[in-house]
């Protein structure tokens, strides 16, 4: 290889970078336009925004930039990577990783309809829950994101045990985690509901 041939690779490799992330930034831009016409706010109605927001039974939950579920958003991007993996094989890490965007934006627009908002209110115990924040929406997805990268990079063991740790620790925690929160929006359970009205366990 010459240092001609070198120079066109890395030129074209550049290129391949920027187009990802042209694409990848206009599927925020519009998840984040498509939840402004549905009326979402685009800050907590409070009038201000924080890193983090740990107070779930409250109505600045899933307001801010992140709260508790930014870990299950982080265990989407571990689930989104290897399900593309193994799905879509042919195409590079990029294009993936925006298969698996289209599919955190689409359940964001989804999650922040009327009729999942009140499931929610109805099936669980998110009674103060009125549908995210744009900006909360937004980091949602960028932290499926952050945890699509993290699976690329860390080995499939400890993607595995960082997964399991973050659902047993925020679910003792505020006694929810992904996997209830699936259980409980496919078909509630009144026990599930009656044990997470109770106090931190840790």
């Amino acid at each position: 290889m010459t240092a001609g041939d070198s120079v066109e690779n890395a030129t074209a490799a550049g290129r391949s970078i920027r187009y990802w992330a042209l694409i990848a930034v206009g599927l925020i831009v519009l998840q984040a336009s498509i939840l402004f016409a549905m009326g979402r706010l685009p800050i907590c109605a409070c009038g201000y925004v924080k890193l983090w927001h740990g107070v779930v039974q409250s109505s600045e939950n899933s307001q801010h930039v992140t709260d508790w579920y930014t870990f299950s958003h982080i265990i989407h991007g571990f689930l989104f990577y290897g399900a593309t993996w193994l799905l879509l094989p042919s195409l590079p890490w990029q294009g993936r990783l925006i298969a698996a965007m289209l599919v955190e934006v689409s359940w964001e627009l989804v999650e922040n309809s009327n009729w999942i908002i009140q499931r929610y209110r109805a099936g669980t115990v998110s009674l103060d829950y009125f549908g995210d924040s744009i900006v909360n929406s937004v980091s949602d997805t960028l932290s499926m994101i952050a945890g699509f990268l993290l699976a690329r990079k860390l080995p499939l063991a400890l993607t595995i045990a960082l997964a399991l740790s973050f659902e047993i620790l925020v679910g003792l925690h505020i006694r929810d985690n992904l996997t209830l929160n699936i259980i409980m929006l496919i078909h509630p359970f009144e026990a599930i509901r009656l044990w997470q009205s109770g106090p931190p366990i840790i």
